[in-house]
């Protein structure tokens, strides 16, 4: 497989010196670590601080969000690999202007572990911080074992309501009650057809068959539900939207957003067609769709698949996806 890079070894440093020289303005290192970024404006007197973090290899998830109106602080991981703890406290440091700072972050077992390491450490330094961890993807277990399953691209439709009720002067605990009525409201299930290559293996991750998919596959390659042929598009609307609406609780008559999500390596037109098919399963059952995010939001190198999510909507996250944010990295999450 061939990669754009120097050392493997220097992977994810030199991508992050690249995302700071390009955009100076934006972006900058934390002084107690070089994997803790902050958006160039925090932090903001008076403001709730909201960091996420994550593994790399994922643009524009997890450093992408970082913004204004969005995330203020962000702790990077080596490929697919859990922030350290200490980069997690430094980016809560830097955020933190005496209002608290919401950790906001997937389900996942390292993210988990090394966060809730800061949360202490900031607690004992007089940091008020409290915890919402998004579990979006309802392939990864059953309802009955939430607990359990993954974060994957319902994360990007999180941040936005917690920056947003953030900049709107929200205290912490309602901050936390916004995103946490977001994650309640929300669903997403997902299909891979090709593998990511690490950059220290440069081998495929997985083996899959040229004429197959698998559902429910993870943004890391975790085992999914089903490998099956290759579906006609149509057919990955009629299989996912069904189990999505039972799970956002949405109903006939309701409005939702979609997010039809490109894994990395899935061509605009192809998404396309995937939310046309969408579109369509949504109408036959009475559902009217909102608002609609097309595109890559959470990425896995170069796998070819795609991710849908839904937010069953209403008057409170109507008024927060409306607020206007930015990131150099995510400027097609801005007009929403």
């Amino acid at each position: 497989m061939k990669k754009i890079l120097n050392e493997p070894r220097s992977f994810v440093d030199d991508m992050l010196d690249g995302v700071v020289l390009a955009h100076p303005e934006h972006f900058r290192r934390t002084s107690d670590s070089t994997r803790a970024l902050t958006w160039s404006g925090s932090p903001v007197p008076g403001k709730v601080g909201i960091v996420t973090g994550g593994g790399s290899g994922h643009l524009p998830l997890f450093l992408g969000y970082v913004g204004r109106n969005l995330l203020d602080g962000v702790a990077v991981g080596n490929v697919f690999t859990a922030p350290p703890a200490s980069a997690v406290l430094a980016a809560t440091r830097a955020v933190s202007c005496g209002n608290g700072v919401l950790h906001l972050f997937g389900n996942y077992a390292g993210d988990v572990l090394n966060f809730g390491l800061a949360a202490e450490a900031a607690q004992e330094e007089g940091i008020d911080v409290q915890t919402v961890i998004v579990g979006d993807d309802i392939l990864s277990a059953e309802s009955a074992a939430r607990e359990r399953r993954r974060g994957i691209a319902g994360l990007v439709l999180a941040y936005k309501i917690a920056g947003a009720k953030a900049a709107l002067g929200g205290t912490l605990s309602a901050v936390v009650a916004a995103v946490t009525h977001a994650t309640e409201v929300m669903a997403s299930a997902g299909v891979a057809l090709t593998a990511s290559v690490l950059p220290d293996t440069g081998v495929p991750s997985f083996e899959i068959g040229d004429d197959e998919m698998e559902i429910g596959m993870g943004i890391h390659g975790e085992p999914g539900i089903q490998r099956t042929t290759i579906m006609r598009a149509s057919a990955i609307a009629d299989y996912l939207v069904p189990p999505l609406l039972r799970e956002a609780k949405v109903t006939k008559a309701d409005a939702v957003t979609v997010l039809v999500n490109g894994l990395g390596a899935t061509a605009p037109c192809e998404l396309y067609i995937l939310f046309r098919e969408v579109h369509r399963v949504l109408a036959g059952r009475g559902v009217s769709v909102e608002r609609a995010l097309v595109g890559e939001y959470a990425t896995s190198m170069e796998m070819k698949g795609c991710s849908v999510s839904i937010m069953r909507m209403d008057e409170e996250l109507r008024e927060l996806l409306d607020v206007p944010c930015y990131s150099p990295l995510a400027p097609h999450l801005s007009g929403t």
